[in-house]
């Protein structure tokens, strides 16, 4: 049987787990031996496409030609990167780094088909489509999605003893998510997530690096960063100096710019000064999660911490003055999410095909139970008659509401407008409101309606959304019978929904080392 796996595709690093044979998480290392994989790729001049480390380091010869933070550009229609005269898409780099993932641990553990990858929990269909897309055209089997907080409190909670109401609190290198669940033993229910897409590990980093820049300027009158080379190579210094802060209360290190040398000193207190609003915004969301449940921080047992950045004392610190107690960070906050993806594979696996599951697999996870829910609301823009002017007014009706179970699914009939009305233009919305301007439309299609009939004929919608956090909608034209299905994930035969998807033949040609 093939090997079934869960992987973190982060912003800065990501990482692979794999299932074993009694059914406990593994990381698989890669190539070289490391545990996690820089989320970097540099094209060399070679038609070689360099992942991890060396793709790392070979920004400071020619940032042009490398490429990071693509997570925070998932889902960007208009983000293109180009190199050698082809522009590569978010999707595309990530598939590449996936790739690289893919091949180094096949090395190890063989053959790798299923797999689940992770995403954070406030990603939107588009996004969540877009890592999809990536993980196919990899050469993955994507089986489900499964938010980032759920795989760490997976990993937590098959791992360490967690109980009660549980705040996971995802801060990594691009992302930050926090999820509200309640946990007893391995029955695991979700109750709300918040989160912030451009709020992570890399916006401390610039912080640092503007702090850098201004003690240069001080002394010198001088610019410290005049080329992109430059650019790179005090990106990573400020990434160095994040990490030092994390552990000591000074960084030092010298600066080099056309005014001169320097050594500077970046004290503790300095650098949470320049990252208290970031801190902020993430206490915010925490208190908006909060209230979505109907919860005060005393109705908090249990604080868990994924993600490198919440190794930032600061972090922990605001935590501890919210709660009132010390936030829990009892496993490697960097591997969580992977271990996790992979138990949520394990038991995607088992939903999906329990034959293909080894009896000791099945054996270790059988006892986990997992209620998640829906991220945010889904809808259709429709144009019901006011009962107050007689008129018709545009409005976005929530079919969907956010946090309901899955699986779940939701049927509401609709009308058509006017007599003779030959289509509809159904669209999915995402988001809480009922004005269409503030939601977002992730697809849009033409439903053909039968001629020659009066107007008022229902139409019936119905969204569901699975456990592996997929959406299905149905249009069904009442009378005719013609139905408009959307699946914003896979067709039934297991191809890509989207024809402008990249697919697996069309990044064979490239080599990834």
């Amino acid at each position: 049987m093939s090997n079934i796996v869960g992987i973190d595709l982060g912003t800065t690093f990501s990482s692979l787990a794999v299932l074993n044979a009694i059914g406990k998480p593994e990381i698989v290392p890669n190539a070289d031996g490391e545990r996690l994989t820089p989320s970097a790729l540099y094209f060399d001049e070679e038609n070689v496409i360099r992942v991890g480390v060396e793709a790392l380091n070979s920004r400071h010869l020619n940032p042009a030609r490398s490429v990071r933070w693509v997570k925070r550009h998932m889902g960007d229609p208009d983000y293109k990167v180009s190199i050698d005269g082809r522009d590569w898409t978010a999707t595309e780099l990530s598939a590449l780094i996936l790739k690289k993932l893919r091949q180094d641990s096949a090395a190890q553990i063989g053959e790798i088909r299923d797999a689940v990858i992770s995403v954070p929990a406030h990603f939107d269909e588009i996004r969540r489509k877009a890592t999809m897309d990536a993980g196919a055209a990899a050469g993955f089997n994507v089986i489900g999605i499964v938010n980032e907080p759920v795989s760490a409190a997976l990993c937590y909670a098959t791992s360490r003893d967690v109980s009660g109401r549980v705040l996971v609190y995802d801060l990594g290198g691009g992302t930050f998510d926090v999820t509200l669940m309640n946990v007893q033993g391995l029955e695991m229910e979700i109750i709300c997530s918040q989160g912030d897409h451009a709020l992570g590990g890399m916006d401390f980093d610039k912080k640092v690096l503007e702090i850098l820049q201004k003690m240069y300027k001080d002394k010198f009158s001088a610019d410290l960063i005049g080329s992109e080379e430059d650019q790179a190579k005090y990106e990573d210094e400020a990434e160095d100096i994040k990490k030092t802060l994390s552990r000591r209360p000074v960084a030092k290190t010298m600066l080099y710019g056309p005014g001169g040398s320097m050594r500077v000193e970046v004290p503790r207190e300095m650098f949470e000064t320049a990252i208290t609003s970031l801190v902020s915004r993430a206490d915010m969301l925490v208190e908006v999660a909060l209230e979505e449940a109907g919860l005060k921080p005393k109705d908090v047992n249990t604080v868990l911490l994924v993600g490198g950045s919440s190794r930032v004392p600061l972090v922990r610190t605001h935590l501890e003055q919210i709660f009132g107690f010390p936030p829990e960070c009892s496993v490697n906050v960097d591997e969580c999410v992977a271990l996790g993806a992979a138990l949520h594979a394990g038991l995607a696996m088992m939903r999906q095909n329990p034959d293909a599951v080894d009896a000791g697999i099945r054996t270790g996870i059988q006892d986990i139970s997992l209620t998640d829910v829906c991220n945010h609301s889904y809808g259709t823009i429709c144009a019901p008659i006011d009962k107050e002017t007689g008129r018709r007014i545009v409005q976005n009706r929530i079919i969907l509401k956010k946090n309901t179970p899955l699986p779940c699914e939701v049927t509401q009939t609709f009308y058509t407008v006017s007599e003779g009305q030959k289509r509809v233009e159904v669209m999915i919305t995402q988001g809480e409101d009922t004005d269409p301007a503030y939601v977002n439309r992730i697809a849009t299609h033409s439903f053909e309606l039968p001629p020659d009939r009066p107007a008022e004929r229902p139409i019936q919608v119905t969204y569901s959304y699975d456990l592996n956090q997929r959406m299905h909608c149905k249009f069904e034209d009442v009378e005719s019978g013609r139905l408009l299905e959307v699946d914003l994930a896979l067709n039934k035969d297991g191809t890509l929904a989207d024809e402008t998807a990249p697919k697996a033949a069309e990044l064979e040609p490239f080599k990834v080392e």
